[in-house]
């Protein structure tokens, strides 16, 4: 029986990943590094000192990784203040789940933007564990950041759901043993064989009951 669910953040209950790639790509590109389709999809799911260290060892940018990281984060944090990127039925889907499940959240984000997100959405009171990648060893595609996103719950990986849409989170949940119910990025589709290990794939939050979360188990 499912007990708890495990949202990611990114590209689930918010639009962010062109926001993530408008400000990374602008910093990387202002820095003389090469910013292309194969840096982007690299760094998804990358904690930040994983994505931070890579921008500097393989994309070329000349900063420090933690000036890098900072920067960044910065940046974000300042687009985040101006226009949060809700995705369309986020706090209705978190509100709706809640009622039923034990929430957490396990994000590739940094903690001060997972915080920042969710005191702005109003969220910040439906989730009893939250999760940055930054906090753990390995970032997604590791399990690591769902893993521990269940045992801050008490709650065993293999009763839990998480919500993904990207090649990285699903394959990260999955192999953290929870079931996956996936709603692909139209933007950055997850690959077909990531796609497959879901159990079950939706085209939006509006489509995110109990009822569904139930059917995985």
């Amino acid at each position: 029986m499912i007990e708890a669910v495990a949202f990611d953040l990114d590209g689930v209950l918010i639009q962010s990943e062109e926001v993530w790639d408008e400000l990374r790509g602008g910093y990387v590109r202002e820095r003389g590094g090469r910013w292309d389709a194969e840096v982007q999809r690299a760094v998804m799911g990358m904690s930040s000192s994983e994505w931070s260290r890579f921008l500097h060892d393989e994309a070329g940018v000349p900063d420090a990784p933690e000036a890098i990281n900072g920067e960044i984060v910065r940046l974000m944090l300042e687009a985040f203040r101006k226009r949060l990127p809700l995705v369309d039925g986020a706090v209705e889907a978190v509100q709706r789940l809640a009622d039923r499940y034990r929430l957490a959240l396990a994000s590739s984000s940094n903690r001060v933007l997972i915080d920042a997100v969710l005191d702005i959405a109003g969220l910040t009171e439906y989730f009893q564990a939250t999760v940055s990648s930054e906090e753990v060893a390995h970032g997604k595609p590791a399990p690591d950041v769902y893993l521990e996103a269940a045992r801050r719950l008490g709650v065993a990986p293999t009763r839990c759901a998480a919500i993904e849409d990207s090649h990285a989170g699903i394959r990260s949940a999955k192999a953290a043993g929870m079931r996956v119910v996936a709603i692909p990025n139209p933007a950055y589709p997850p690959d077909p064989e990531s796609l497959a290990q879901a159990d079950v794939t939706i085209r939006s939050l509006a489509e995110l009951t109990p009822e569904l979360i139930d059917a995985t188990d």
